[in-house]
Order: structure tokens, then sequence, then C-alpha cells
């Protein structure tokens, strides 16, 4: 577990700060990982990637704000914070990494199930990129350990070589290449809104032209891997960036947007996304956790694969050390968990690597079981 800031839960240690405790803990290596889980694995729900599933709970950001029962037209911002009312208890952050990422947050909520904690009933679950398909898989009805078993036993889809394969190579490759052409979008705008402008523009143009078959063949994908495609009655909001403005948009159960549509949207990458008369891509351009969606809420859990790590200038405010300081302004605790140091390398240019899914889903279950202990007190406001 991390600190990124006074009041945020690292887990190495215990501090007193303005009459509020702070935990910080460092975990070791990996072990237990919920084999006997496996057994279960073939008759778990189809489909291990980036997300799974309708939480009760999910949150979802995209631009367009529409009614209830209304799709997102062609003029509409979708934006359903405008609907949140009195903020509740805890709130639970699940931001994007890829496939790995996925994995590894399931791991994490895995690990503290098993141990007692309970995170999956959260009065507010924010979803980002992969974040969002791990947010409608735990919604899903879907038992954590089930989901943990689904990762560690499935067999390789055809697609996926193992790690160090050409084909395992190629992902990486492309990965990189698209790291190296969003970077220097970022570097070439003034500000986040502007880089939002210019990663939409970009993304359209690689559309142009699309029969759209790629949309078709994305919605399945996403589709293969929830356990449910119904919004759950949690509180759960999942994050997108309106590819056409730039504008944040953030999706709920109320905004008339299918689950699938929805998450599909907040994981879209390279291109656009189309819902209604409106195209998104992902919800990271957002921001990177979208843990400020969660303000107000007495104690927010925030999971970050890439470890709270940013690729934008810190004075746009995109990081998580500053959407921290903001929780805590209104009145929040905080406690994050990252990637320990023996799996962290699994979270850059290769974390869509289906095959690094098991190992990363294996090492948050370990994270998830060491730290439940220690977890219970903040989770439950002592």
């Amino acid at each position: 577990m991390n600190t990124t800031s006074p009041s945020t839960l690292h887990f190495t240690s215990t501090t007193t700060s303005d009459g509020t405790a702070e935990h910080t803990f460092t975990h070791g290596r990996l072990h237990n990982y919920a084999t006997r889980f496996v057994p279960g694995a073939r008759q778990a729900v189809a489909g291990d990637g980036p997300g799974n599933g309708s939480g009760d709970k999910l949150t979802a950001a995209a631009l367009d704000a529409c009614g209830p029962g209304d799709r997102p037209g062609p003029g509409q911002q979708v934006d359903a914070t405008k609907r949140m009312t009195a903020a509740g208890e805890r709130a639970l952050v699940l931001a994007g990494a890829g496939s790995a990422g996925n994995a590894w947050e399931i791991g994490v909520i895995a690990g503290l199930f098993e141990a007692g904690l309970d995170v999956t009933r959260s009065d507010l679950i924010v979803g980002t990129s992969a974040g969002s398909t791990a947010a409608a898989q735990i919604t899903s009805g879907t038992q954590p350990a089930v989901l943990l078993a689904a990762i560690l036993a499935a067999e390789t889809p055809p697609r996926t070589a193992p790690a160090g394969s050409d084909a395992g190579r190629a992902r990486t490759v492309a990965a990189a290449n698209m790291m190296e052409e969003t970077g220097a979008i970022i570097a070439a705008a003034g500000n986040a809104a502007d880089m939002r402008r210019r990663m939409g523009a970009w993304a359209l143009e690689r559309d142009a032209g699309s029969d759209g078959s790629r949309q078709r063949q994305w919605r399945a994908t996403v589709a293969a891997r929830l356990p449910s495609q119904l919004w759950p009655q949690l509180r759960v909001l999942i994050t997108a960036v309106d590819a056409d403005t730039g504008g944040p948009a953030v999706f709920d159960r109320h905004s008339g947007v299918d689950l699938v549509d929805a998450v599909a949207a907040s994981t879209s990458n390279g291109y656009p996304y189309g819902i209604g008369g409106r195209r998104y891509i992902n919800g990271g351009y957002r921001r990177n956790e979208n843990a400020d969606l969660a303000s107000g809420y007495a104690r927010v859990l925030v999971l970050s694969p890439f470890g709270g790590r940013s690729r934008h200038p810190l004075d746009w405010g995109m990081q998580l050390a500053t959407q921290v300081d903001e929780l805590r302004a209104r009145g929040s605790r905080v406690a994050t968990i990252f990637p320990d140091s023996n799996s962290e390398y699994m979270f850059g240019a290769n974390a869509m690597d289906l095959s690094l899914r098991p190992p990363a889903a294996r090492a948050g279950y370990n994270q998830g079981r060491s730290l439940a202990g220690q977890l219970t007190d903040f989770w439950d406001g002592r």
C-alpha cells in the first residue's frame, strides 16, 4: 500500500496528523495465491480481460449528460456527477493499466475479501479504463474468488502467446508505439484541456473512413468480459472523454447508456467509441485515477496499478497526489494500494500483454490478503 499524502494510507508506518491516524505498510514477496479456487475456474464467467460485469456501485465518467432513459445525442453532454446527492461513507476507485492492471485489481479485491474485508459493497465505485471493467465485474454478483480463479485457470486466448514470444513482443511493441505517439501529443499540449482535445482529434483521424467493424468487434470483446451486462443498483461511475470536444464524461445507470457501451468507451484506446451521436476515448485522459469523483466521501480507497505515476506535467494536476489533496480538503481520508516492488514491472508498456494477467492477479491477491488487517480499521472508520 502506498501513501501519496499525509492522510493517505500507504501502509509502511503509523503516524498522527491533525488527529487523523495514518498507516503505511510495505508488502513483501508473493504467497498463497488462491490455488484452491482454480478447480472452480472453468465454471467462472467467460472473459478475463481488463474488465467484467455490472456492479451495483459502478461509476463511469464520460462527457455527455443526459436524463434517465435518454441516449446521448449529438448535442448532449453526459455528466452523471450532476445527479450525485449527498456523499456516503466509503468509495472505491479503480484506475486503469491495461489487462495486467485489471487482473491485479481483481486479485487485490479477492485477497481483501478472503481476509474478511469486502470492498465490493462500497457506497461508490469509480472505474476508469481497465478499472471500469473491474468495477463492472465485482458488482455483477460474481464472487471475487471466482473472478480471480477465472484469470488463473482460463486457457490463454489464441491471440496471446507466452511472455517473450513473438506475439507477446508484438503486443508490447504496439503498446510502446502508442505510448510514443500519445507522449508526443502530451508534450505538444499547453494544458490538460488542450491535451484532451488533441487526443480526441488524433483518435478521430485514425478512425477516419472506418466502416464500423472495429467498434462492433470492440463492443463484442467488452461484452464477453462482463458477467452481467446490466447496471448494478449500487452507485457506479465510469469515466471517458468526449473525442469531439475533449470534455470529460461520466456515465452511471441513469445515463441512458448500456453498461457495455460505457465500459467500451472508457477502455477505448487509440480509436473513438461511438454512443448515440457522440464519440469517446479512454477515461484515463480525464484524470489518471479520477479519484476526485469520490469527493465528499468519508473514506476513499484507491487501487492504482501505475502506482500514482503520471505522464502529464505536474502543474496540470492530473496526478494522484493532487487528487488526494483535493479529497482531503473536502474531509476525506484516503488510502492507496500500489503494486509492490515484485510486480510493478508488469505495469508499463507491457501492461496489455495478456500473458501477464495470471502473475499480476497472484501479486494483487497476496497484497490484498497481506493488507486486509491494517485496512479494516480505516474502512470501518476507526
